[in-house]
């Protein structure tokens, strides 16, 4: 399958565990919505700072997209990884511009025991990020 360039770039980002290319892949006005903070994080900083987070917290040998649906401007991506003994599902939720930058980023996940697992291990990233 070909993907459109954005959802192109960030598969080979997390086949290659690349999160220093994920500020040009970001648009400016970026929006993060994570399953754990109930505000949108608006802006490619803070954008970069949680899909970096991510990437070291998920990226493991066991993360996988099972299915994904790929339309022109966003794509749905179905994924599993294993975390602490605990198998996460969850889905990205993933839009782009015209200019192929990524301009929404959308996580959801289950089961609820994963979910508090993903809060601690990203504060713990967010946390040491800034300290």
């Amino acid at each position: 399958m070909t993907h459109p360039p954005a959802l192109a770039e960030w598969h080979r980002l997390v086949q290659t565990h690349d999160s220093a290319g994920l500020w040009a892949l970001l648009a400016e006005d970026a929006v993060f919505h994570s399953p754990v903070v109930h505000t949108p994080q608006v802006g490619r900083p803070i954008v970069s700072a949680y899909l970096t987070a991510a990437f070291r917290v998920f990226f493991n040998d066991t993360f996988r997209y099972v299915r994904e649906t790929v339309a022109s401007d966003h794509a749905v991506l179905e994924f599993a990884v294993t975390l602490d003994g605990i198998e996460v599902n969850g889905v990205d939720i993933v839009s782009w511009n015209a200019e192929g930058r990524i301009t929404q980023f959308k996580v959801m996940l289950r089961p609820l025991k994963a979910v508090n697992l993903i809060h601690q291990r990203m504060g713990e990233m967010l946390a040491a990020r800034q300290g």
